[in-house]
């Protein structure tokens, strides 16, 4: 294989995709951005509602999400979402704002990913396939099978990627609810069992002071 098909191959590689994965704690707004180099590229994005600052807290109104494309246009939305995913191409190159609004009175904590899927193969070998001859094959034919290939490889490895970033979201989510379920049932059987013994001796105490009375009074 030559050095100019290695090289092409590791620029296939390192070029796939870029990708923003973060969790952070959100009030009432925040904004992020991510820039899009080329025109046709797929653009991912999910997010995951991990948990509450209040563990007596469980919201079920999620938070919106706003998609805005390089001009400001409004390219799509989510209201009220507790967990999303949504894809899509690329029509400007530029930079695109991703907004979250939190319209509870409780801090949220969101595990948002985005990723870029680009094929710099197809770039390449746009440029190449024009006037680019070994030996009478061109080097697009040559290595074409090849490179289709490994595109297909890479596509599939981001696509599980991806996926498993946000079931890993989704899991933490789950584990934090399971526990707070789980406190909030410990808490409220402790309450009942107090409440329970409360009520025995206060009917004891009760009872108690009511033989007392009718003992009194035989005794006069």
């Amino acid at each position: 294989m030559s050095m100019k098909a290695t090289i092409l191959i590791l620029g296939l590689v390192w070029s796939f995709h870029a990708a923003l994965g973060i969790r952070f704690v959100i009030d009432r707004e925040e904004c992020f951005s991510h820039k899009a180099e080329y025109e046709g590229d797929t653009l991912h994005v999910s997010f995951v509602v991990i948990k509450s600052d209040s563990q007596w807290h469980f919201n079920e109104d999620g938070v919106d999400l706003v998609i805005h494309g390089p001009a400001g246009e409004q390219i799509h939305d989510f209201r009220e979402q507790i967990s999303a995913k949504h894809d899509f191409v690329v029509q400007k190159k530029g930079v695109y704002r991703f907004c979250f609004t939190n319209k509870s009175p409780y801090h949220e904590t969101i595990d948002f990913d985005v990723q870029l899927g680009h094929f710099a193969y197809y770039d390449q070998h746009a440029k190449d396939g024009e006037g680019c001859q070994i030996g009478f094959v061109s080097f697009g034919e040559h290595f074409t099978p090849l490179m289709e290939q490994i595109s297909k490889l890479e596509e599939a490895l981001y696509n599980i990627q991806f996926e498993q970033h946000w079931l890993e979201a989704q899991t933490d989510r789950q584990a934090i609810v399971n526990e707070n379920m789980s406190k909030r049932a410990v808490h409220k059987a402790l309450f009942e069992s107090f409440a329970l013994i409360g009520a025995s001796v206060l009917q004891v105490y009760l009872l108690r002071r009511l033989f007392e009375r009718k003992l009194g009074m035989s005794r006069v």
